[in-house]
């Protein structure tokens, strides 16, 4: 262990030096002149430092407030060496600035090394308990990090099993999800909860679970009540995700409730309108449409790109947020990008994972 000696005086340095020179695993690191035992500080870990308190270049107090003003050296044990033993202001400013222990001149050469020691002792378990605190936290991290994992995980699957009951596909809910993120990123949403929102679009259509059969898989028009009874896989969404802790279930609630909102109130399940509509709802009926329209289905082929986006233009102020649909426009490169990676199964996915988007 290092032990530096900030000391004028060549005998005292002579006689420090031998001291902690006899110490068992003790390296005296001594110096004469106090700037440069602050240097040799900055540039190294002591594990004890011992500094006389008259000094012609900075005296012990000077030395101590810019010690404790390094970077690393907060908690550093600091004994001062002073022949001013009965000076009470002065170790209260001592003390105010850091100073962990005093020693009167002229020492006991007895109880300087055990004040040595005990100093010593005190910085081996404080560094032990750092780094026992520091290896706790990385475990805390770890264990949080797969926790969220698993959520992730979980989430995802709850997004498939409404896709089992829907002819959409896997590739569906990736593209949607990443679209909502790109435009939300565009909008200057916060990264994380453009985050969020990647993670908790896929539940959209959480609520067709309690769609029946026979109106969800129906491969003609809706009949009158069949769509009201559709509408309703928003009400059963929300309330599925509601009510919990988790913020990425909460703000699947707020998009499955309101994804089918219309800008000019026209929507549905409550017929609300301009950003009374939560954004991220808007946001995702931007994305889902786009995708609904250039993805086949059993009842339907695939429009091309400039039909799909036509339409997000007619619908610009109506249907949609025009916010959102600019949005979209300034990053559809990104949006194409996307598309072509994560294909319809029946489509051949030539993309390289490292093309993919980060983000899925």
């Amino acid at each position: 262990m290092d032990i530096v000696l900030v000391d004028d005086a060549p005998i005292t340095i002579a006689l420090l030096k031998k001291l902690v020179g006899a110490m068992p695993d003790c390296r005296p690191v001594p110096f004469l002149r106090a700037l440069e035992g602050l240097a040799w500080c900055a540039a190294n870990d002591p594990d004890l430092v011992i500094v006389d308190y008259m000094m012609p270049e900075i005296d012990g107090i000077e030395f101590a407030r810019r010690f404790r003003a390094l970077p690393g050296k907060s908690d550093t044990p600091l004994l001062m060496v002073t022949a001013a033993g009965g000076d009470r202001d002065l170790k209260h400013r001592a003390l105010g600035l850091g100073i962990n222990d005093f020693l009167n001149k002229p020492f006991d050469h007895i109880e300087l090394q055990a004040r040595a020691r005990n100093m010593l002792a005190l910085g081996t378990t404080r560094k032990k308990l750092a780094s026992r605190a520091l290896h706790l936290a990385d475990e805390v991290a770890k264990a949080t990090s797969e926790i969220a994992a698993r959520e992730r995980e979980t989430l995802l699957c709850l997004g498939r099993a409404a896709e089992h009951r829907d002819p959409e596909t896997h590739e569906h809910i990736i593209r949607m999800s990443n679209y909502s993120r790109l435009i939300a990123e565009h909008l200057g949403v916060p990264p994380a909860v453009c985050d969020l929102l990647l993670l908790a679009s896929p539940l959209h259509d959480i609520g067709k679970i309690g769609t029946p059969d026979q109106i969800l898989l129906k491969p003609g028009k809706l009949t009158f009540e069949e769509f009201e009874i559709m509408k309703l896989h928003t009400v059963i969404g929300e309330k599925i995700l509601s009510n919990s802790a988790s913020p990425i279930l909460r703000m699947g609630a707020e998009i499955a409730i309101s994804h089918h909102e219309k800008f000019d109130g026209s929507g549905y399940p409550r017929g609300i309108k301009g950003h009374d509509i939560p954004l991220y709802g808007r946001i995702v009926a931007v994305a889902d449409v786009f995708d609904a329209l250039t993805s086949a289905r059993p009842y339907k082929k695939a429009w091309d790109v400039e039909r799909a986006c036509d339409l997000l233009r007619q619908g610009s102020g109506a249907h949609f947020d025009p916010d959102c649909i600019t949005g979209f426009f300034e990053i559809l490169d990104r949006v194409l990008e996307i598309k072509a990676c994560y294909r319809d199964p029946e489509a051949a996915n030539d993309c390289t994972p490292a093309a993919q988007p980060a983000a899925a």
